[in-house]
């Protein structure tokens, strides 16, 4: 599968696979003066400082062109949406100040793939750019020619302050061979970079211009889409082959509405790689540090087979959504209340915010059920990584499941229809109140395999294996109900507290 130059970083990131460590437009210099019409994506869950996402482009008055997957890159992976605190920052050499910024109104992706059917998206401002749009090509460059490409992508392959580039950055290249560049889609895409890779763009430099020459002014002949390979060029959409793609949503001739969007209320990520939600139990107070549920496998350091990890101390980011999946609150978790995938796949974290706080904010606050689903009941994973709110029946309770080494007991098995994939893990599994939580989606069987990695296996009483391929499980939750933080009137919320009546 190709690999996109963004990072890995919201939970909503189904579509975009992790990308080559790599430096920020490899082979490029500080530019020594803004691009008038060039910028960055600012969005509140990028995890820079600086806000920077994408690069953007503007190539109309009131609107600006990037990557199809920093658009399709929204929490409930719509389409045509109205984005939460998106917002463009022009002309500027820093992407955390100067330069004119602009709310974006509206986003529209060209593909509901955009990766394999075409990667580009346009984002409708507010109002009018007060500078003047890029050139658009009037033919697609032939190989050979000379390029330049801009961005803010990441200097080294840590996500850490330090690896995030405060001043543009560019350097000149050349429109290489479709050949040079692997998994190009050479109708429509461009290869460009050096041929060994040491100008290329790179890590959130997705959305990017190409620019070439036109007599006294900048064209703009493409933008990054993905790696060409290990140590290639990269690869860019071709804006002229969406010229009319473009002219024709500018002018209102094409105005496709907005993609319907499932309620995502209370969904968390944690640390963009799994999902999540807020719980109580019964033994909670507005005061206490919140609980986080995910699963154990979701732990950075998971347990081993046989162990149970208890209090420790962990510092990871989670966010939590609103209705439509963008960003309610921010938290950190604090520690590692309990955490086990044997026997169970689930983890409880503790936040650094109490229920209090986050119910001020806005945040739904999920109840920890003390009893379990029976089968035939239906219920809802509420899943940010999948940006999807499933409806599933429970078909059965799985006496023993076992994958890659672990055994989990009386695993949830869903109905064939319920298909929540790899990114949901640690979603809750709610009860049609829409409130109890009976559940966390732990894992399914992707290939048939037996009992390896992503591919579980039903172990009967007799020792017997089934194996169901395409089958989704996740794990009852009620042991956790007696979970709860300790407090002390010295430290209230203190880290080394353990849990009461912890199961």
């Amino acid at each position: 599968m190709r690999k996109s130059l963004l990072t890995t970083i919201f939970a909503t990131a189904a579509m975009i696979t992790a990308v080559t460590p790599a430096h920020a437009i490899r082979g490029g210099v500080e530019a020594p003066a803004a691009y008038s019409f060039s910028g960055s994506l600012q969005r509140p869950d990028s995890p820079r400082a600086d806000g920077h996402t994408c690069g953007v482009t503007l190539v109309a008055p009131q609107w600006a062109v990037t990557a199809g997957h920093c658009t399709r890159n929204n929490p409930s992976l719509a389409q045509v949406g109205r984005p939460k605190d998106w917002s463009v920052r022009l002309g500027t050499l820093d992407a955390g100040s100067g330069g004119e910024v602009i709310a974006v109104e509206r986003f529209i992706t060209y593909a509901p793939n955009p990766v394999h059917d075409g990667d580009i998206g346009l984002l409708e401002l507010k109002r009018p750019a007060k500078t003047k749009p890029v050139a658009l090509p009037a033919q697609r460059p032939a190989d050979g020619t000379q390029a330049r490409i801009l961005g803010w992508g990441m200097t080294c392959d840590r996500r850490a302050p330090e690896c995030y580039p405060q001043k543009l950055r560019e350097a000149d290249t050349v429109v290489q061979p479709a050949t040079a560049c692997d998994g190009i889609y050479a109708d429509r895409e461009l290869c460009i970079g050096a041929l060994d890779g040491s100008v290329a763009a790179t890590n959130m430099d997705s959305g990017g211009p190409a620019l070439v020459r036109d007599g006294d002014r900048w064209v703009m002949a493409g933008l990054v889409s993905g790696a060409g390979g290990d140590d290639r060029p990269v690869m860019y959409t071709d804006v002229h082959h969406f010229k009319g793609w473009f002219d024709d949503v500018v002018t209102g001739r094409l105005n496709p509405p907005d993609t319907p969007v499932p309620n995502l209320e209370g969904a968390a990520s944690l640390a963009g790689v799994c999902s999540g939600a807020v719980v109580r139990t019964s033994r909670t107070r507005e005061n206490d540090p919140a609980l986080l549920l995910t699963n154990g496998h979701c732990v950075p350091e998971r347990p081993a087979p046989g162990e149970t990890l208890r209090n420790v101390p962990i510092d990871v980011p989670v966010t939590i959504g609103d209705r439509q999946g963008y960003q309610q609150a921010k938290a950190k978790t604090t520690h590692l209340v309990r955490a086990s995938m044997s026997g169970t796949d689930t983890a409880l974290f503790q936040l650094d915010q109490t229920y209090a706080q986050l119910r001020a904010k806005g945040v739904k606050i999920f109840k920890l059920a003390n009893r379990s689903a029976r089968p035939g009941e239906r219920v809802d994973i509420v899943s940010a990584g999948n940006g999807n709110r499933f409806k599933c029946t429970i078909e059965a309770v799985v006496p023993r499941l076992r994958e890659e080494g672990y055994t989990q007991d009386n695993a949830y098995r869903y109905n064939p229809e319920c298909q929540p994939s790899h990114g949901g893990s640690g979603s809750p599994i709610v009860l049609q109140d829409g409130v109890t939580v009976v559940g966390v989606h732990s894992t399914g069987n992707d290939s048939g395999e037996q009992c390896t990695a992503n591919n579980p296996c039903e172990v009967a009483a007799d020792g017997s294996v089934t194996v169901r391929q395409g089958a989704r499980y996740g794990q009852q939750v009620k042991h956790l109900a007696a979970c709860a933080p300790v407090r002390t009137p010295d430290r209230p919320r203190s880290p080394a507290a353990a849990p009461r009546g912890c199961a």
